[in-house]
């Protein structure tokens, strides 16, 4: 086995070969531009082709404003001037243009003028042709091819935006022989249907690609349809004859699905936003009625037996507390008032007392020296009868009387044997 190289050696190889060669450092290709795209960067990338060659070109944002004094189109024949280098991470080769100059129309481009020119006379892009798309739709059409990213792009739009959409596929080639009639076939197929819209497209590409769509054939179907159709064929930047006939051109399928149920996205927008209304309208009522009825509670409450059975063993308590301390008050001056009194009384009684007891001992002096016993103590004695009453004279006495004389220190009982009186016996 001979010598073995990498990808990358061999790459660097071919190009320094490229770069070695004097005329392809500054050359001039003169061909028609497909595959147009400019980038969001500010390059443009695009193929200049022929019958049956084609090449690969870059156009970086630096060189535009001194090499382009136009703005590129699909079809169009130009005499772009450069160099072709190699491209090593690709692999590939490309013209790295310097200057482009119109050179004429393609041929492509040509017949696109014609076409439109003509159909623009028959008044087929007429605003006054153009149908409305349905506000609500329960129904959409597709025609496009079967596989591919336009028909998943489109799925996948409707079904986000309006999940019960039903969707009828007519699964036609959008590029290459018989292309067109296939289109034209399936636009008119779905006439059939009961689609509310009908969508025809597919993605991007470059001018011979598209060309399906700016064939007469698809134009004059999707002007006959009764159905209102969408056209959403290639990129932004791309238009075609079914744009300019279709009742409503989207940049792109995915923007197609987008219009096709925008009412009802609209509509679905606008029942969310009422119902966020609604539900800030019920969150506020029921707010308000939470506070209602907290009031309409607190005023039940207060209106209620209970609470005023309540509030009157409260005014009970209180007043029964407030005369409790009236008559606490006044007892406390009561009993001040008594235990002054007392005192009073104490001193007046003390000094009654006093004056009685010194009183008493004179009167009990002055009785005991009036008494029997003390008169019987100075020598006096006390006589009685025997039925124990006072001899008060000797005219009570008889002779044989018994009588009892008192002493100081006893009694003598004695027998009358005579008895004498003042004046006499």
């Amino acid at each position: 086995m001979g010598n073995v190289y990498s990808v990358g050696q061999i790459n660097s190889y071919i190009r320094s070969l490229f770069t070695q060669d004097f005329m392809l450092r500054n050359i001039s290709i003169r061909g028609e531009i497909s595959n147009l795209n400019y980038n969001r960067s500010g390059h443009i990338y695009f193929s200049l082709k022929e019958q049956n060659s084609k090449i690969s070109c870059v156009m970086f944002a630096g060189k535009r404003a001194r090499g382009l004094d136009h703005k590129l189109e699909d079809g169009e024949q130009v005499v772009a001037s450069g160099s072709v280098d190699v491209y090593e991470a690709g692999g590939q080769y490309q013209l790295y243009v310097d200057r482009i100059k119109r050179d004429g129309r393609g041929e492509l481009y040509l017949r696109f003028e014609e076409l439109k020119e003509r159909l623009l006379r028959m008044g087929m892009f007429d605003e006054t042709y153009k149908r409305p798309i349905p506000e609500y739709v329960g129904t959409v059409g597709v025609v496009t091819a079967p596989t591919g990213a336009a028909v998943r792009d489109i799925i996948r739009t409707i079904r986000r935006h309006a999940p019960y959409v039903q969707i009828i596929l007519y699964p036609s080639a959008v590029q290459g022989q018989g292309a067109a009639e296939n289109i034209a076939r399936g636009v008119r197929a779905l006439q059939h249907t009961e689609a509310d819209v009908i969508i025809v497209g597919r993605g991007g590409g470059s001018i011979e690609d598209l060309w399906a769509f700016n064939e007469e054939v698809t134009a004059q179907a999707v002007f006959d349809s009764v159905i209102p159709v969408i056209s959403g064929v290639g990129h932004e930047t791309d238009t075609t004859i079914c744009d300019l006939v279709a009742d409503l051109r989207a940049s792109t399928p995915t923007a197609a699905a987008e219009l096709s149920v925008a009412g009802l996205h609209r509509l679905d927008e606008r029942m969310a936003s009422i119902s966020e209304d609604l539900n800030r309208l019920m969150e506020g009522e029921i707010r308000n009625t939470r506070v209602r009825v907290k009031e309409d509670q607190l005023k039940l409450a207060a209106a209620s037996p209970e609470r005023k059975i309540r509030d009157a063993q409260n005014r009970h308590m209180a007043l029964s507390g407030r005369a409790e301390k009236v008559m606490n008050e006044l007892l406390d001056r009561y009993r001040n008032r008594c235990q002054g009194n007392v005192s009073l009384l104490e001193k007046s009684m003390t000094s009654s007392l006093e004056k009685y007891r010194r009183r008493h001992v004179k009167d009990e002096a002055l009785l005991k020296g009036l008494s029997p016993e003390g008169r019987l103590s100075q020598g006096y004695s006390f006589t009685e009868r025997e039925d124990g009453k006072p001899v008060k004279g000797v005219s009570e006495l008889k002779a044989g009387m018994r009588i009892r004389t008192s002493f100081s220190d006893g009694y003598a009982l004695s027998e009358i044997g005579e008895v004498h009186g003042n004046g006499g016996e």
